[in-house]
């Protein structure tokens, strides 16, 4: 059967409302006045990746619980002005949602509605089982309830990828995620030396590509047991808000990553990617598309050729 997905997401629709203040952490005061001011916007991280995969020329697919809400209205929204499948399961305890603290410096703080999810809810498994088996890959993102259906999707045949995002790499709340998945992401914020714990999820788990990004410090690589750093990429426009760098890393990995491209070249992607999505507004959703990604990744490319060429040169003067 020729598959009809090349990436399913699971999890990661909502919404979030966008709050510019003047520093984070915040400083205590009775007021502040806030600009640009303060914007609700459909985009959780499902959403984000399934836009990136989607702008980058793959067929996608997204799965999660949405309310009859206001904001289930605006994922569904989100969905359709770009073209992207969405299956909705009800959600009576209502969509995600998140406020996110964004400073000058494009760092974030993300306050998550934690009363919108519960362990015990459900995805239906037949609606897991007919997607995944339509699906080449599987993204799960590690919202509730997605931890369950693992297994329905190592049952079902796509390969699987996660992003733990800043795991620290003891909270037993993300290990399900981590064991299960063939390529696993995460960032490098909450890690002293990130290479000992993506060692530790190839040791435990399946994976054999394990990604911790690391900001502008670039991204360690860990494949078949080879570790390697990976540049950031020169972002093409002043860095404004790092919300959905990860995300469209993650998708940019993966776009190369199901050609059968070496993992190296797949966290180049990703690199760049990420850095785009760092000069987008957190009050907008924009992601790279496949042309510009490969013209950015040349250019980038040819300009450190020439760089090492001018370093030989002034070496052996």
């Amino acid at each position: 059967m020729t598959a009809e997905v090349d990436v399913l997401v699971l999890g990661g629709a909502g919404v979030d409302t966008i709050v510019h203040v003047p520093e984070l952490p915040v400083p205590f005061a009775d007021s502040l006045m806030i600009r640009p001011g303060i914007v609700t916007r459909a985009g959780q991280s499902g959403d984000f990746v399934a836009l990136a995969a989607a702008a980058l020329g793959l067929r996608t697919h997204h799965l999660d619980l949405v309310g009859d809400d206001h904001e289930g209205d605006l994922v569904r929204a989100l969905h359709r002005d770009h073209g992207i499948p969405l299956t909705a399961v009800p959600q009576p305890r209502g969509t995600k949602r998140a406020v996110n603290l964004v400073g000058p410096d494009g760092r974030r703080l993300s306050l998550y509605d934690a009363t919108r999810a519960a362990d015990t809810d459900p995805l239906p498994e037949e609606t897991v089982r007919k997607l995944a088996a339509a699906s080449r890959h599987a993204h799960v993102v590690i919202t509730q309830p997605c931890a369950a259906a693992l297994p329905l999707l190592r049952a079902s045949g796509p390969t699987i990828s996660t992003d733990l995002h800043d795991w620290d790499g003891v909270n037993p709340y993300h290990e399900p995620f981590a064991l299960a998945a063939d390529l696993v992401f995460l960032s490098a914020a909450a890690l002293t030396d990130p290479e000992p714990v993506m060692r530790s999820l190839t040791e435990r788990g399946r994976a054999r590509t394990v990604v911790a990004t690391a900001g502008a410090e670039g991204a360690y690589l860990l494949a078949d047991g080879e570790p390697t750093h990976v540049p950031a990429a020169e972002p093409p426009g002043p860095v404004v808000d790092s919300n959905g760098a990860g995300d469209a890393f993650a998708a940019a990995f993966l776009y190369g990553w199901l050609r059968g491209e070496p993992a190296e070249r797949c966290a180049r992607y990703g690199t760049v990617a990420g850095a785009y999505a760092c000069t987008v507004p957190s009050t907008r959703v924009d992601s790279i598309t496949r042309a510009e990604l490969h013209a950015r990744l040349t250019e980038l490319t040819e300009d450190r050729q020439i760089n090492r060429q001018i370093n030989r040169q002034i070496s052996g003067a």
